[in-house]
């Protein structure tokens, strides 16, 4: 067993429950319900009181895995998979009783978002196969724009880190696909989604700041290994950037 207590059993995942399942859960159902298979299908709790969720093959993008976001239509791919969901998940309506687990507010509450959509849950067989995303159990109210600059973020991807960070030009080229292939036409969505971007990344360094600060884990031991550090980083160098213009808003 792992250290998250998350174990494979045949075709099945199983892995902690909490008082957010049943709803996640129902989520999952939805969404395949939707026709959306970008997604673990949720089997019930087992008799040790974990939840099991379908086993889904492939290779986790981050970090080794990284070079199967190119060429940029497979990031086009990422973007237009997380519309799919965003579609798919519009009509959705949560059980009165529904307990979300929430780990950093959001922006908005129009639909239940992932909240983690990054290449560390992509799950992809090879350039061509299957691609789903997992670890739902962060899914609660947000907002599409704030799923989508949480994603934008780690699939472009915008960072500061000399090992990720590619030339201006590039990485200007791949955020305008980015959010042209998720179906972005609204020029005043464009300009939010823009803004928002920073904050974002923002969100995410306080968050692991004030977690570190109150000694929980397990977001002490990330603070400490340097992750708040990334994200601040991560953060000035989006907000210095010239977003706007390589979002496609003159």
């Amino acid at each position: 067993m792992n250290p998250t207590g998350i174990v494979r059993v045949g075709d099945t995942v199983r892995r902690p429950a909490g008082p957010w399942t049943p709803a996640v859960h129902a989520l999952l159902t939805h969404l395949h319900g939707a026709g959306f298979r970008a997604a673990p299908r949720p089997l019930g709790i087992d008799d040790q009181g974990r939840e099991v969720l379908t086993y889904v093959p492939g290779e986790v993008i981050w970090r080794e895995g990284f070079a199967l976001l190119d060429p940029v239509a497979r990031l086009i791919r990422v973007a237009r998979l997380i519309r799919e969901f965003h579609d798919a998940v519009a009509d959705f309506v949560p059980p009165p009783d529904a307990h979300w687990q929430v780990v950093i507010p959001a922006e908005g509450d129009e639909i239940i978002a992932h909240h983690d959509l990054a290449p560390w849950n992509l799950v992809a067989e090879g350039g061509e196969g299957s691609w789903a995303f997992i670890d739902w159990d962060t899914a609660a109210p947000g907002s599409r724009l704030w799923d989508l600059a949480y994603a934008a973020h780690g699939f472009v991807p915008l960072s500061a880190d000399p090992s990720l960070r590619r030339p201006d030009t590039e990485v200007a080229g791949r955020l305008r696909a980015f959010v042209d292939a998720y179906g972005m036409e609204d020029e005043g969505e464009r300009r939010e989604l823009a803004g928002m971007l920073g904050r974002r990344c923002r969100a995410m360094y306080d968050f692991l700041r004030e977690q570190s600060r109150r000694g929980r884990q397990p977001w002490t031991d990330i603070w400490e290994r340097g992750d708040g550090e990334i994200w601040r980083n991560d953060a000035e160098y989006v907000e210095g950037a010239q977003i706007l213009g390589w979002i496609g808003v003159l």
